[in-house]
């Protein structure tokens, strides 16, 4: 079954590391993964998709390592890093 379209209200970025980076200059505060595709979006979208049951992982930046942490329908679950 096809999931229905969602419309999602934040800045697209070309990789985790500068969606990262973006947020110091930006009013967004959560960097997101969702689809392939890397965002910056307010806290509150982000909250918003969660609620929903929409599967996409908040990024981080921990010691120069990014941590995705899937949230939605398919987690928690355990965090995957990329260098």
């Amino acid at each position: 079954m096809r999931r229905p379209d969602v419309t999602i209200r934040g800045t697209r970025h070309a990789g985790a590391h500068e969606a990262i980076q973006h947020l110091s200059v930006s009013a967004d505060n959560d960097a997101i993964a969702i689809g392939g595709t890397y965002l910056t979006v307010p806290r509150a979208e982000a909250d918003r998709l969660e609620s929903a049951g929409v599967p996409f992982a908040r990024l981080f930046d921990r010691d120069g390592r990014i941590v995705a942490v899937p949230t939605g329908r398919d987690g928690p679950a355990t965090a995957r890093t990329q260098r």
